[in-house]
């Protein structure tokens, strides 16, 4: 995993923690910052990056992304747009 990736998938795995503590945080924590990095580190990939995990990270999946990062790509459920 290139070093931007790793950035993505440290990004994504706190994501993923802030919204399991929405239920009982207060005040709430603010994901909107979560989005923008992912979305600047997202446009920093190369142009060889797996087009699987481009689709998912430029479709906002990123439970999806995550599994992929993780290597259970296999657990993810077929999209509205046709794909994983």
């Amino acid at each position: 995993m290139i070093e931007i990736e790793n950035q993505i998938f440290k990004t994504l795995l706190e994501l993923e923690q802030a919204v399991k503590l929405m239920t009982s945080a207060n005040p709430k924590p603010n994901l909107l910052p979560m989005f923008a990095r992912l979305d600047e580190l997202t446009a920093q990939l190369p142009p060889n990056t797996d087009p699987l995990l481009l689709h998912y990270l430029h479709k906002k999946s990123y439970e999806k992304a995550r599994l992929f990062f993780e290597g259970r790509d296999t657990e993810n459920q077929m999209g509205s747009c046709g794909h994983v």
